[in-house]
């Protein structure tokens, strides 16, 4: 299955807006800049391991969550 750095930006920015968080709101309990997490959620940058756990832990879920919808999402794209 090939790598989608929008998707998993999507995937962030879909989990942030369920929670009712804003980017500033989630970048601050990441502990990353909120011009880095807009990057990351636009698939300009890619996050780093480290990054995407911290982001997990303050969306409540687990990494493994966040790559196991990004996968689904990019096989549900790739049957179209």
């Amino acid at each position: 299955m090939p790598y989608n750095r929008k998707t998993v930006g999507i995937v962030i920015s879909t989990l942030r807006v369920q929670k009712g968080l804003t980017q500033e709101q989630l970048s601050g309990l990441a502990g990353i800049a909120r011009s880095h997490l807009a990057a990351l959620e636009s698939g300009e940058k890619i996050p780093r391991a480290d990054t995407l756990w911290r982001i997990a832990e303050a969306l409540s879920v687990r990494p493994s969550r966040l790559i196991q919808m990004a996968e689904k999402t990019i096989e549900q794209e790739m049957k179209k």
